[in-house]
């Protein structure tokens, strides 16, 4: 089969504002990539050697993909969506309709994943471990007997930690209805109340279908935040505290885990991927309870990927420390989509194999339930 170079649309959504809790327009655009990024990401895939052709995922890019539909072959979407809570499957629906392929999951697993609630319905119905919950559709709605505090509450249908701030950890009902209402008000949607873990929390970047290759996993580190700090991966702990010029350490990777352990995170991973149908890649967060067993958090369909390694790029920190360049990180992500369509792709691309295995070594080779692949 012939190779050759992709025509590829690179389909994103770009933000105007730095990270602000005071600034609306700020936190609204939480989600995007800013302009640095989204010329990074544009230079890589012509580093590769691909024909990349920009689009912003705004009104007018359904007319612009209609009109380079038979020069493309495949479509990279990084685009969150500009509005609504299905606003993560704008851009893949809108490929189903035109028959363009691309990369990532389709429509329904983009909707599905983007709201909590029903991801840990889907979850719960596989017998994968998540928090328990409950959704609220007004601050007058009774809590569960069943639920225990320390809560945390959550805008159902965000992502990049918008709504999730500091307070957001309630410890009593006077916190907790007041928080419901607030958010319910804010983001015009139900609240997601979830049973805080107390436990170790990490994330985990998945890249492939058949097979899937598990990446080094990240722990979010705690211990040494500010005291007004609540142990929890918050809007003011990922974007303000978690910065270049910070001198607080909020992240490692590779987690220091066991093997086992890690088996353990592993397996749930992949149970949660098959279960949700995600395709080519993800990130899922997990966070231990109180005995060390592992829970799904959330599941980001469309994982960060800044260029900029001091920037802490959660996906790009993992594929780092797995061995892989910048430019090796999304060729992958590329193949695992053009694997699904039949596109063929140059094998002069192609990372090291050994590189999917020799971060696993170097971690836990001397550990004794570890078996090298």
């Amino acid at each position: 089969m012939e190779t050759k170079k992709l025509n590829l649309a690179f389909v994103y959504n770009v933000r105007h504002k730095k990270p602000c809790l005071a600034d609306e327009q700020a936190v609204a655009e939480a989600e995007f990539d800013e302009p640095v990024t989204i010329n990074g990401i544009a230079h890589s895939l012509r580093k590769l050697g691909h024909e990349v052709y920009r689009i912003e995922a705004n009104e007018e890019a359904y007319l612009k993909l209609k009109n380079l539909k038979n020069k493309l072959d495949l479509v990279f979407n990084v685009a969150e969506g500009l509005q609504n809570h299905d606003r993560e499957a704008q851009i893949p629906a809108m490929l189903e309709n035109l028959n363009i392929p691309y990369v990532g999951s389709k429509p329904l697993t983009q909707a599905l994943c983007l709201n909590k609630a029903y991801t840990k319905k889907v979850l719960a119905y596989h017998q994968i471990t998540t928090p328990r919950f409950q959704m609220f559709y007004n601050p007058n709605e009774k809590l569960s007997r069943k639920m225990r505090f320390p809560l945390i509450v959550k805008p159902v249908s965000e992502g990049s930690s918008k709504g999730i701030t500091n307070d957001c950890l309630v410890n009593n009902q006077m916190e907790l209805y007041k928080k419901i209402g607030e958010l319910i008000e804010k983001f015009n949607q139900p609240a997601l109340v979830e049973e805080f873990l107390n436990g170790r929390e990490f994330t985990v970047s998945l890249i492939g279908n058949d097979p899937v290759e598990v990446l080094p996993p990240v722990e979010i580190l705690f211990d040494h935040l500010p005291n007004n700090l609540a142990p929890m991966d918050s809007y003011e702990v990922k974007w303000i505290i978690d910065n270049p010029e910070s001198q607080i350490q909020t992240i490692s990777c590779p987690a220091q885990l066991d093997y086992k352990k890690f088996l353990q995170i592993k397996k749930l991973c992949l149970r949660t991927k098959q279960a949700l149908d995600i395709l080519d890649w993800c990130r899922i967060d997990v966070r231990m309870d109180s005995e060390g067993c592992p829970h799904v958090l959330e599941i980001n369909q469309i994982p960060g990927i800044i260029p900029d390694p001091k920037e802490n790029s959660r996906f790009p920190l993992a594929a780092r420390t797995a061995g892989y360049t910048y430019e090796e990180m999304i060729h992958k992500i590329i193949k695992a989509a053009c694997d699904r369509h039949n596109i063929p792709l140059s094998p002069a691309l192609e990372p090291a194999p050994e590189k999917a295995t020799n971060w696993l070594v170097k971690t836990f080779s001397g550990q004794k339930a570890f078996k090298p692949i």
